[in-house]
Order: C-alpha cells, then sequence, then structure tokens
C-alpha cells in the first residue's frame, strides 16, 4: 500500500507537455523566463532587497578561527582533532568565499511527470529552476547542473557551471527535452546524490529538485553531501499525494512501473488509509531533513511559486540571521 501511495497516478491523467515529447521553441522559452522575472524574481527582489548572498551560501572554506561549542551551532563544523586535545568540543569558522558555485541535481523520473492540476511537477520543476538560476546567474555566480531521469547508470545530462541568461535559458531547454524514462525504471535517489558527490569537487550551494519518491537507502548518501556543501532540498508535490479525492472507481497505474490496480475512491477507509500514508511519509521525510541540517522548500503543484519561494526565503533569513546574533553574542 506504501508503494502504491507513493507511485500512483491516474492513466487519464497524462500530461504530454511534462512528458519531454513536446518541445518548446527558444521563443517560448524565453518568454517564459520572461513572465518569471516580471511575476517572481521582481516580487522577491522587493521583499528581500536582492540579498540572495547570504541566503543561498554555506561556510566556505578557508579556515579563521576556532572556538568553543555554542547550543546553537551546526554539529557539522565541530573540529574534532582539537576537542579531543582540549577536551571540549571546538567549532571551526569559515571566511566565505566571493564566488558561489550552485548545481541543480534534477530528478526528471517518471513519478516527477505527475499533475492533477494544470501545472505538474515537472513543470514547476523548471519554473523553480529557471528562478533561482537567474537570481544567481544576475549576480555573477555559475550555476551548472545534473539531469537525471530513473536511470542507475549516470546523469543524463551535465551542464558545466556558468553564467548569464543564455546559460539559463539552456538550462530550461535542456530539462523539457529530457526523455521521461521507459517503464521498469525505479527512480535511484541514492545513486544521484552519490554521482553529484563525486562530481562537485568544489564546495557549492546543491538544490536537490525531487519529489522524493525513490527506493529506500539514500538518506546517507544525503547526509554525506549536506556535509561537504550547502545542501537545499526543493520537494515537488502534488495535492493527489496527500490526499485522493473521491472520483468513484477508476484505474491507477505506477508511472515507473507500469503496473495497475483498479480501485475505488469513493472508499472512506481506502482514503483515510491513504491520507495516513501520506502523513507518515511526511514525517519521515522531515526527519531526514532535519537530521541532515538540511532546509527543504516544498513546492505544491497548485501553489504559486512566487509566494512559496518568499515564503521559504523569508524563513531561511530570519533563521541565518538569528544564528549570526547567537554568535555575536556569544
Amino acid at each position: 500500500m506504501f508503494k502504491f501511495l507513493r507511485r500512483r497516478k491516474s492513466s487519464a491523467d497524462a500530461e504530454p507537455s511534462s512528458s519531454g515529447s513536446a518541445k518548446p521553441t527558444a521563443i517560448a522559452l524565453e518568454q517564459l523566463l520572461t513572465q518569471l522575472s516580471w511575476r517572481v524574481i521582481r516580487r522577491l527582489d522587493g521583499q528581500l532587497q536582492g540579498d540572495y548572498r547570504t541566503l543561498f551560501r554555506g561556510s566556505g572554506v578557508e579556515l579563521a578561527d576556532l572556538r568553543e561549542y555554542q547550543p546553537h551551532d551546526d554539529v557539522r563544523h565541530i573540529d574534532w582533532n582539537v576537542t579531543a586535545r582540549m577536551q571540549t568540543p571546538y567549532v571551526r569558522q569559515h571566511q566565505e568565499d566571493r564566488e558561489m558555485t550552485a548545481c541543480f541535481v534534477l530528478d526528471l523520473s517518471g513519478s516527477v511527470g505527475f499533475g492533477s492540476q494544470s501545472v505538474s511537477k515537472r513543470s514547476m520543476a523548471v519554473a523553480c529552476v529557471a528562478v533561482l538560476a537567474r537570481i544567481l546567474t544576475r549576480r555573477g555566480n555559475p550555476v551548472g547542473a545534473m539531469l537525471f531521469s530513473g536511470s542507475r547508470q549516470k546523469a543524463e545530462h551535465i551542464l558545466p557551471a556558468r553564467t548569464g541568461k543564455t546559460h539559463v535559458l539552456q538550462l530550461m531547454q535542456v530539462i523539457h527535452q529530457c526523455e521521461t524514462p521507459g517503464l521498469s525504471q525505479m527512480t535511484d535517489l541514492r545513486h544521484m546524490l552519490l554521482q553529484a558527490q563525486a562530481y562537485c569537487k568544489k564546495r557549492s550551494t546543491i538544490f536537490v529538485v525531487s519529489d522524493f519518491i525513490s527506493d529506500s537507502g539514500w538518506e546517507k548518501a544525503l547526509g554525506s553531501l549536506a556535509h561537504r556543501h550547502e545542501v537545499i532540498a526543493i520537494r515537488l508535490l502534488d495535492p493527489w499525494e496527500v490526499q485522493l479525492p473521491a472520483l468513484g472507481l477508476f484505474t491507477v497505474q505506477d508511472a515507473e512501473t507500469g503496473e495497475q490496480i483498479l480501485m475505488d475512491a469513493n472508499h472512506k477507509g481506502l482514503r483515510e488509509r491513504y491520507a495516513q500514508l501520506a502523513q507518515e511519509r511526511e514525517q519521515a521525510l522531515q526527519k531526514i531533513f532535519e537530521k541532515t541540517h538540511i532546509d527543504c522548500l516544498t513546492l505544491q503543484t497548485n501553489a504559486d511559486l512566487g509566494q512559496a519561494l518568499l515564503e521559504f526565503m523569508l524563513k531561511r533569513k530570519k533563521r541565518l540571521h538569528s544564528g549570526i546574533a547567537h554568535r555575536k553574542a556569544a
């Protein structure tokens, strides 16, 4: 049942534009980026005064100082050698790098193509990546990407980090053109994260864009990636994955294996069990992100992208500024 909850989609809800079969022209993509600039980026600039440097930057790699550990400190910054010698926890303080390199690790597996609303999870991913990539490249920060469609072998596309509007448009084009994987290809998020760790040699800000519907065992790989890099999870979510609507009797198909079953969505007990499993999965994901000290931005396909990004950035800004204040007080 849990596997059913995570992967099923209605066969009547196929969305050709999100499957990769329709290849938008460069003009259409430029129009989309222009619309996003007016509707989302300008709005964020107005609310945040363009202060994205501190929002998307972790600690640098150049050691500046050592000090005693405080309760609010990130345990990943503990210097264990000094701690062993001094018999009390010490943390490393770093100088920030002037340039921030960002990398988008995109999950474009079969389940990401699902969308019960007017916007699919894949379309939401394109819009979000375009906004964040444009924000970063406008300030001279190079942005790269690794695209995975479910294969366990390698990334389908790797775009080296570059700057500029043309590069952002190229990134959008590649995402649109990335083919949806065939059936029987299960998402292997663990393999994606391990490849990202192997590819990103320099400390970077890594955005993991996925619905996090995957085979188990990826939690350790996520923690390992976050140990070296600043990682931000962008979770794609459709309302039907949280609450099953009462649609009567219909056939659903696993978007990745092709397995089909007949179900009665009018059955109250089934919908309640569905919602319960969704809640359990939500809690499990939150525990993983908390354990790995990763901020998670959840994007629902029925929500406004600009508002979701604004709320996430304001929350992150408040938390980061609170941490700075604590360190200064210490």
